[in-house]
């Protein structure tokens, strides 16, 4: 294939993306329910907290990506090192690749094309550590608040809830000990007889010793907290008669539920209304209010991030490190 035609391809892929990519949010913001109730809501509300409010959960969502850079930047560190800029750039533009893909598989796609070629494979596997590391974090934090959940308002047999209990427990420390023993899930992996010949990628994930892997979730919890902290501010804006310690512990369930759920980032609003009007109202009746502090979240989270990562979308290489 020649240079041209290489371009040309490069050029036309680029250009499919961002189609699909504002495609999907256009749709999805034309149709949003969430962000109609949050417009109507934010003007019964005093001018400068709401200002102040919104101001600082963009301001965290900045972080929260910020963090997700130094930590992809830490995990290539080893066998491919990036500037602080590239892994931003990479990262955002990865999630505007991950808003039409399912379960944001696009993600990686779109940060490991920020690597050299040759390096591509080990940037999906090293994401992967990353990626578990935040599964992790939100499974443990997230199951003990479920278990919480259950033991406050769904008034279940005593019996019942220690075996839930024991069940939430061993699965917690199973998560715990699969990630820092994370050369296990790479024998796993080599165990299963068409996989073998990917050994030498699976093997990346080896080189992640435990004083790294702790750095590492480091980062996740960081982020894990920081978008938890988001909903406390929206919640706290638009409800603020709701206890704070409520709000945290069901946004921690709330994230392990979603966690579980395969979805699109872009259809997901929905689901995740859903999902979190179930877990709330048993602390509040104002379900439209709940529906528009997701839909915000949603919206500074997900959209405003797969929208300034569109810029980058023209730096992606398919090719080479020319095209």
């Amino acid at each position: 294939m020649t240079g041209t035609a290489k371009k040309w391809i490069s050029w036309l892929l680029k250009a499919l993306i961002l189609v699909l990519a504002f495609v999907f949010i256009y749709r999805r913001l034309t149709n949003s329910e969430g962000l109609k109730h949050f417009q109507e809501l934010i003007g019964n509300i005093e001018q400068l907290p709401a200002i102040l409010t919104l101001s600082f959960i963009i301001m965290l969502m900045v972080f929260n990506y910020v963090l997700e850079a130094l930590k992809w930047k830490y995990l290539t560190q080893k066998w491919s090192p990036i500037t602080f800029w590239q892994a931003t750039e990479s990262v955002f533009c990865g999630l505007t690749m991950a808003i039409f893909t399912p379960n944001r598989w696009g993600e990686f796609g779109g940060r490991v094309m920020f690597l050299p070629p040759r390096k591509r494979v080990h940037g999906v596997f090293a994401m992967a550590v990353g990626t578990f590391g935040q599964l992790v974090i939100t499974c443990v934090l997230g199951s003990a608040s479920l278990l919480w959940f259950i033991y406050t308002y769904l008034n279940v047999n005593i019996w019942v809830f220690v075996g839930l209990l024991a069940t939430g427990t061993g699965f917690m420390l199973l998560m715990l000990i699969f990630y820092f023993n994370v050369r296990w899930v790479v024998f796993l992996l080599n165990s299963i007889p068409f996989l073998k010949k990917f050994y030498r990628f699976f093997k990346i994930m080896k080189r992640y010793h435990f004083r790294e892997l702790l750095t590492i979730m480091g980062y996740c919890l960081s982020r894990f907290l920081t978008y938890s902290f988001q909903y406390c501010l929206i919640f706290h804006l638009l409800l603020p008669e709701v206890h704070m310690y409520q709000v945290l512990l069901l946004t921690f369930a709330f994230f392990f539920i979603q966690s579980v759920l395969p979805t699109i980032d872009v259809v997901d609003i929905g689901v995740r209304s859903a999902t979190a009007d179930k877990l709330f109202e048993h602390i509040t009746n104002q379900h439209i209010a709940v529906m528009a502090a997701v839909a915000l979240i949603w919206f500074t989270n997900i959209i405003l991030p797969a929208v300034l990562g569109s810029v980058f979308v023209f730096k992606l290489k398919f090719f080479d490190n020319n095209i």
